[in-house]
């Protein structure tokens, strides 16, 4: 397996930016092994081989082989965050732009999240770890779909009383327009991860977005 020491720094999960550079590389090793064998399958050796440093350096860093998973998964919820729009911001943005520019943006601020590489291996951990660990099953269902779902419902709202969108129960709408698109976006992550191409996956993203959009627009 290729193993790739990437640049950049993690968040610890207090939010403090990590300078040290090993600890960082760590993390980065980290995600490497696990996207690829498993949380279990990793042992702290396997790490500090790649990394290049003593076993017991890395407990200067991490306690545990758990919570350098614990810092993953932290990273991973706030990039995860940065695509949501924030509550207070929402007047604001939909205000000033409509439906249809919403929800393509929308769609360009998960490319941009999901084309990290960081990211992409951070996704495969959470498919790989769901059915063991309850914390990524939480990721999964909390942060992304009931987060993702409950913002776009206040965003559908807003959208009706701009007259934009035609009346119906934001929640269905919100679900009915972010369920596909949260099977297309599994189906987008495991095609990269094994290298193969895209495209087509993002154009029925785009022809998923155009015709709810069809369906829901006023006329």
């Amino acid at each position: 397996m290729e193993t790739i020491h990437e640049v950049g720094s993690f968040l610890d999960t207090s939010g403090v930016v990590i300078h040290n550079r090993n600890k960082n590389s760590i993390l980065h090793v980290a995600i490497d092994l696990f996207s690829q064998s498993g949380f279990n399958a990793v042992s702290i050796r396997d790490i500090t081989r790649e990394v290049g440093i003593k076993e017991s350096s890395l407990y200067n860093h991490f306690k545990s082989k758990a919570v350098i998973l614990e810092t993953i998964y932290y990273n991973f919820r706030m990039d995860i965050a940065k695509i949501i729009p924030p509550l207070g911001s929402l007047d604001a943005i939909v205000s000033s732009m409509n439906i249809d520019v919403f929800l393509t943006q929308g769609f360009q601020n998960f490319l941009e999240h999901i084309q990290n590489p960081k990211m992409e291996k951070i996704w495969r951990i959470i498919y790989l770890e769901q059915v063991r660990d309850q914390e990524a099953r939480a990721i999964y269902l909390n942060d992304i779909v009931d987060g993702i779902c409950d913002c776009m419902a206040i965003v559908f709202e807003k959208y009706i009383a701009l007259k934009q969108i035609q009346p119906h129960d934001p929640r269905m709408l919100s679900v009915s327009y972010q369920y596909p698109l949260f099977q297309m976006a599994n189906i987008y992550v495991l095609r990269r991860l094994d290298g193969q191409g895209t495209t087509d996956v993002e154009q029925m993203m785009l022809a998923h977005i155009h015709f709810f959009l069809s369906m829901v627009r006023v006329k």
